[in-house]
């Protein structure tokens, strides 16, 4: 049986108690809290927490061109650290056990130095970071994103290949289902090579919908997950289908991705659960 959360990202510039009572009442063990530490009442966050019955279990990191841990800028790869350790401390604070990483600003798709170069200021950014959520009791996520968001790390098998290179019981692989279905040929296989390496899991459809509102296939995923025996965190990042994303969110134009679709996810994945003889 997972432990299930859900992104309140996807809940626009709605209170965050509000996200967190909308996600207790679906039957979520944790909520998902977006890496915005100096713009959130973390005070506030614990007390819904707490009233709602549900922890924190995570928290997704914003990597903006000002947080791009491999830019040519060292001054901006040095923010992008200081970012990172910022959400670090978020989620000690809140007592989640995940903060998400990727080394690129989310939607640059070419690099600005050798690629050999940014991979190397990724691997060492990734060490440093590491070792700080070690000291803090937090595990960083690498996640790999698709080819139209970033450009240094899209496919598992790079993920694995950068984790054993900084070799750190403290850095994980996240497995996002969205990014995998445009870039992996088999998501359960990718699952099953990452092995113990996976650390968290994001659901979404093949459209970044709710899991079963587009035409990815979850059993196969869902059997490869409990094949590893895996005690993380299996949450829902979901979007939608446009281009000004944080518009159509932050304007309610996107009804069907509070409620219903908070609701639909974890039924549909525990039912293949119980399919699969899991529960």
């Amino acid at each position: 049986m997972f432990r299930y959360t859900y992104n309140t990202l996807v809940y626009g510039e709605e209170p965050i108690v509000e996200g967190i009572a909308r996600v207790a009442q679906a039957g979520y063990d944790g909520v998902e809290i977006v890496g915005e530490p100096d713009q959130t009442d973390i005070d506030a966050v614990k007390s819904a927490l707490q009233a709602n019955g549900v922890v924190a279990s995570s928290i997704v990191s914003i990597y903006t061109p000002e947080r791009d841990i491999v830019s040519s800028s060292a001054a901006t790869r040095a923010a992008a650290r200081d970012y990172v350790k910022g959400n670090i401390d978020f989620a000690a604070d809140l007592g989640a056990d995940i903060v998400t990483f990727t080394p690129t600003a989310c939607m640059k798709i070419v690099p600005e130095a050798a690629i050999e170069q940014e991979w190397d200021w990724a691997v060492d950014a990734a060490s440093e970071l590491a070792d700080f959520a070690g000291q803090r009791g937090v595990k960083l996520v690498l996640e790999p994103w698709n080819r139209y968001e970033t450009y240094l790390v899209t496919r598992t098998a790079q993920a694995i290949r950068f984790i054993d290179q900084v070799a750190s019981p403290h850095l994980g692989y996240m497995a996002d289902t969205f990014h995998m279905s445009l870039e992996e040929r088999d998501i359960a296989e990718s699952i099953r090579a990452a092995g113990s390496r996976l650390s968290h899991v994001h659901l979404a459809d093949s459209n970044r919908a709710a899991p079963g509102y587009g035409h990815t296939d979850f059993e196969p995923i869902i059997a490869a997950i409990a094949e590893l025996n895996y005690g993380g965190w299996v949450s829902y990042e979901l979007l939608p289908a446009a281009g000004d994303v944080w518009g159509v969110l932050s304007g309610a134009g996107a009804p069907e991705f509070k409620s219903p679709y908070t609701e639909h996810a974890i039924r549909h994945t525990k039912a293949i659960e119980e399919k699969l003889g899991l529960r």
